[in-house]
């Protein structure tokens, strides 16, 4: 089958032919139906986040069930489904807790050290549980939550990364109250996401704060009240000039160290700041200690604290319902030979989220 290899960093990712491994017990193969292009693939290819290659990256999908393992009994051939990397165990306190995103002991085969395909006699490393830059996926059956045949995966694609993350942050992580006010930092995938999560969750005030008026524009299609273009000056200052003593919550949707500061830094006092994007590695936040006692909270959120087999049908009614804006986030298709051009696209800021179909 065709994938989308990784050599490294800084390196055109290339199409080649790799030889998919059979599942094993509790394993599932996919057929790749779509596959978002995610800027946290990005972070890697630009070797923010190191990575072992050759691997195929991706991690952003949704597809139909090919075949399953002789132990697999939550999907069958032909189902449709949607991936995540929160993969979970259900037996580890972490997800005793009703915290499966946080699990530690996560099945899969990058846990345990097998290779999940060959590319030309040698192993190749499977991303985040899933490798979605590929015709087919090999995943754990606790990777995946069922949907209905009749949607779109196109658009399902979306809620396997961007969205869960985003929204989830919103209304998971932050546990934001109707009638808040909010920042949002970074209107690619999952700054829009988050606002849009803002926006189900019932603030009353959403700043989109980007440097590039087309981000922005997209953001106000989606659920932005106020725009401020961090391209002009000081962030921090016009959401104060707007709000007053600062917003009551903050998303951080880029992965950098200064819009995080930044976030933080326009609360107003018991205000939370959540961290969504990936601060590269051996970066640090800082924060003036004096501050604390304004009962500001930074905190960190991964994959929207999901729970992702309850919380993904739910935003999947969200869409049906038109309260969660999908078709209008899919800025751009391709095929998984537009890789690289997608990755130059992302950078560019001239698409809030492009798919893949590699069929």
């Amino acid at each position: 089958m065709k994938a989308a290899i990784f050599h490294g960093p800084h390196q055109d990712l290339t199409i080649e032919e790799i030889e998919l491994e059979k599942p094993a017990a509790h394993e599932i193969v996919v057929k790749t139906a779509a596959t978002g292009v995610c800027h946290s693939d990005l972070h890697f290819v630009e070797g923010l986040y190191p990575y072992q290659a050759p691997a195929v990256l991706g991690h952003e999908a949704a597809g139909i069930v090919e075949e399953v393992g002789e132990q697999v009994d939550y999907v069958k051939p032909g189902d449709h489904v949607i991936a995540c990397l929160s993969v979970f165990c259900g037996s580890c306190d972490y997800c005793l807790e009703g915290r499966p995103n946080l699990c530690q002991d996560k099945p899969g085969r990058a846990a345990k050290q097998r290779p999940f395909a060959k590319w030309n006699g040698s192993d190749v490393s499977q991303f985040a549980n899933i490798s979605s830059y590929a015709e087919k996926m090999l995943l754990h059956e606790n990777a995946v939550v069922k949907i209905d045949k009749s949607l779109p995966l196109d658009k399902m694609a979306l809620i396997g990364c961007g969205v869960i993350t985003g929204a989830g942050a919103a209304m998971y992580t932050a546990k934001m109250e109707p009638g808040s006010s909010v920042a949002v930092f970074g209107c690619g995938g999952v700054g829009l996401a988050a606002i849009q999560g803002a926006r189900i969750a019932g603030a009353r005030q959403i700043i989109a704060v980007d440097m590039l008026e087309s981000k922005l524009a997209y953001a106000k299609d989606l659920g932005a009240t106020h725009v401020v273009d961090a391209s002009g000056g000081d962030p921090v200052q016009k959401i104060r000039d707007l709000t007053g003593l600062g917003v009551e919550y903050s998303f951080e949707a880029i992965g950098n160290k200064q819009a995080a500061e930044q976030a933080y830094a326009c609360l107003a006092p018991g205000g939370t700041a959540t961290i969504v994007g990936m601060v590269p590695v051996g970066q640090t936040v800082e924060v003036e200690g004096r501050t604390l006692l304004s009962e500001k909270k930074l905190q960190g959120s991964s994959m929207g604290s999901n729970r992702f087999r309850r919380d993904m049908p739910r935003l999947v009614d969200f869409y049906l319902q038109g309260r969660l804006k999908l078709d209008e986030m899919v800025t751009r298709t391709g095929k998984l030979e537009d890789i690289n051009e997608a990755f130059r696209a992302m950078k560019a800021g001239e698409v809030a989220r492009t798919v893949l179909i590699p069929d």
